[in-house]
């Protein structure tokens, strides 16, 4: 589908095409496109724009995954759709795999979510291990990596179900995640959440990234930055510009 520049909806069209895509490759869930209809309503109130308490969100979150210890990136077919190229780059950044976790069982997609995330440059990918689980979930999305998510400390969770961000804070560590809707369960459980457009999100936490790496701040430093930041006060913030437009 070619879809002229010029359209009012450019940005937002590219964007459910790739989702659309990620579905006829085999990457994505078709439920995954109920979910992004969802999350594109909420962009809407947004302004489809990065707001100021989204970048508050996001240097906290880019403070807090500098200073983790085993920092881990979770992809599901959605997030492996849209942005395969920031997850690889932020991957390398981090130094941090990324480990593929769906909520529909399929080693197929499995594998073929991998190999896409390795055509973008991923060179650390992690599969799910059945013998290898967190506790406080039912669901496919339980199994973990023994060297990923397993032994993490800080969990990056975009696209997130609420279920599983709820589950991995009850299992002591700490989520960030990237979520259209501040009212939705995984934002409300998350560590850090950050209310944005994943694919407006994605390429400014590896900007922030690359900007405290070169100011080379200590832990402690980074500490402190992800420590002053009040989720519950950025989610509000975010709720009431949604209420304003």
């Amino acid at each position: 589908m070619i879809i002229p520049k010029s359209h009012p909806r450019y940005k937002s069209l590219k964007t459910r095409e790739l989702i659309a895509n990620g579905v006829k490759s085999g990457i994505a869930s078709v439920h995954g496109l109920i979910a992004h209809g969802r999350g594109e309503a909420f962009d809407y109130f947004l302004g489809e724009k990065t707001n100021e308490s989204a970048k508050k969100s996001i240097e906290a979150a880019a403070a807090l995954l500098l200073s983790a210890k085993r920092p881990v990136i979770s992809v599901n077919g959605s997030a492996a759709a849209l942005v395969p190229k920031e997850l690889a780059e932020l991957s390398r950044l981090l130094s941090a795999p990324l480990e593929i976790n769906i909520f529909h069982s399929s080693k197929k997609r499995e594998i073929k979510i991998k190999s896409h995330l390795e055509k973008y440059g991923a060179k650390n990918v992690l599969l799910p291990d059945k013998n290898h689980k967190i506790k406080f979930l039912e669901s496919n999305r339980k199994y973990v990596n023994p060297e990923g998510i397993f032994k993490s400390d800080v969990v990056f969770v975009p696209l997130e179900d609420g279920d599983r961000a709820e589950a991995l804070i009850k299992n002591g560590k700490k989520v960030i995640t990237i979520d259209l809707n501040p009212l939705s369960r995984t934002s409300q459980k998350s560590t850090i959440t950050i209310v944005d457009n994943i694919t407006r999100a994605m390429p400014l936490l590896a900007t922030q990234i690359r900007k405290f790496k070169k100011l080379k701040l200590t832990e402690k430093q980074l500490e402190a930055i992800f420590r002053n930041h009040d989720n519950k006060k950025e989610l509000k913030s975010s709720v009431e510009l949604m209420k304003k437009l």
